[in-house]
């Protein structure tokens, strides 16, 4: 299921790229490197870089400079739809907010932190705090048992609970189960997919704070399927130690753009 991480590779500057943008999109991310650096881990998620006062051209540019990493996501709630995306430099992301024809922009900025909250708030505000027990038909095995295991872990959990997974490859499984499953709890509003780990694909439930979390290998066949009972799994978070690398290789990279700059 698992393989090695990705080599950090900095992102290509774009030959075209107008060199006065460069010098003034390499300060604005030099700015925000050192609130960056002088903020913890826990607190970064209040640095946010509002892309919208910036002019067209350097928000073109800023995407090309900080790339993509390995975690993205999308909303399906209305009016906006959250799009979400890491950039090359974990622990930094980039996050839009589009109306439902994905022509509109209504906000653009970046966000430092484990992961932009919008997702999680996004998931509350549209997952149940309780949901009916379903009518389990012929064939169930184990899916009585795990309605109940779920909505009592959902009901009690606090904030700072330690995930609750439950490892349904492992468990002996009918289909009627998983259509019990999948029918009582449904796929909603947060869908994450993060390739740290393998292909794993993260969406949320009607249930607030239950989550699918599934991993598939190169064929995309399902090798791993679970359920989580938590704010957020743990594959779609940047860690302490990824933040950490990504103010020292920032602050590199920041560097080579200024030799670029004065060559």
């Amino acid at each position: 299921m698992l393989h090695d991480m990705t080599v950090f590779t900095a992102p290509r500057v774009p030959e075209s790229a107008e060199r006065a943008t460069l010098e003034s999109v390499g300060r604005r991310l030099g700015d925000l490197r050192l609130r960056m650096a002088a903020t913890d881990f826990i607190e970064a998620v209040g640095i946010v870089e509002d892309l919208r006062v910036w002019s067209p051209e350097e928000r073109a540019l800023v995407g090309d400079l900080l790339g993509f990493g390995e975690v993205s996501a999308y909303t399906m709630s209305s009016p906006l739809r959250f799009r979400v995306q890491e950039t090359a430099f974990p622990g930094l992301w980039r996050v839009l907010a589009v109306d439902a024809s994905d022509e509109s922009i209504h906000e653009d900025f970046l966000q430092a932190g484990a992961i932009p909250p919008i997702l999680e708030r996004i998931m509350r505000e549209n997952g149940q705090s309780e949901l009916p027990e379903p009518v389990f038909p012929e064939g169930v095995m184990n899916a009585p048992a795990l309605t109940r295991e779920i909505a009592m872990r959902a009901k009690n959990r606090r904030p700072d609970d330690a995930a609750h997974i439950i490892n349904l490859t492992l468990l002996p499984m009918t289909e009627a189960d998983f259509a019990t499953l999948y029918g009582w709890l449904g796929h909603q509003e947060v869908s994450i997919l993060s390739r740290g780990y393998g292909n794993c694909r993260i969406t949320s439930t009607s249930l607030a704070s239950v989550w699918w979390v599934q991993y598939f290998n190169s064929a995309d066949k399902l090798i791993l399927n679970t359920l989580e009972v938590t704010t957020m799994p743990e594959a779609a978070l940047a860690a302490r130690e990824d933040y950490a690398d990504t103010l020292i290789r920032l602050e590199e990279y920041l560097s080579g753009l200024q030799d670029t700059e004065t060559a």
